[in-house]
């Protein structure tokens, strides 16, 4: 009788080390690794959204716009996505405020309330960078909203001239 031959256990397949490539070739060439600043700024940007109301309110848009309006003065197409954005023209920059309102509308309609949010801050950008570009500083708007202030939106349209609606195309207005 022959003996019962013993089980080999199957062996464990490691795992292949990526070769090395040729010098020379693509494969072989890395991506420089980011600044730590960079890396640590896309990691708070790439977080899930916790927002801290504390300390917050709407002095961050002057402080937005006189950015936006530096990084205009200075034009550094390089490093700034405003003086990039600034750069490409009227039409780029109202497109890019339409864009931006229509994501946060899209996300408004489906009820996402952190999506708002962040599609919020991105009409918000995008609005300052139209009024540098018609150069338009926020003091002006914020004069505008307190003459409005305490009057009916109903009142106020009522209240505008027949050029205005004509301009507007729509009878909509009152």
């Amino acid at each position: 009788m022959a003996k019962a031959a013993k089980a080999k256990k199957p062996a464990k397949a490691k795992p292949d080390k990526p070769k090395k490539a040729a010098k020379g070739t693509r494969a072989a060439v890395r991506a420089p690794k980011p600044p730590k600043s960079v890396r640590l700024a896309e990691a708070r940007v790439l977080r899930p959204l916790e927002v801290e109301t504390a300390g917050a309110d709407a002095t961050v848009l002057d402080r937005l716009w006189q950015t936006v309006e530096s990084r205009r003065l200075a034009g550094d197409v390089r490093y700034s996505h405003s003086a990039r954005l600034l750069a490409r023209g009227t039409a780029k920059v109202a497109q890019k405020l339409g864009e931006e309102a229509v994501e946060c509308v899209i996300e408004a309609a489906q009820g996402h309330r952190p999506e708002i949010v962040l599609e919020s801050a991105d009409v918000l950008y995008h609005l300052l960078v139209v009024w540098v570009d018609a150069g338009i500083r926020p003091e002006e708007v914020w004069a505008e909203l307190r003459r409005r202030e305490g009057i009916s939106g109903i009142a106020e349209k009522a209240a505008r001239p027949r050029a205005i609606r004509r301009v507007a195309r729509t009878g909509k207005l009152p």
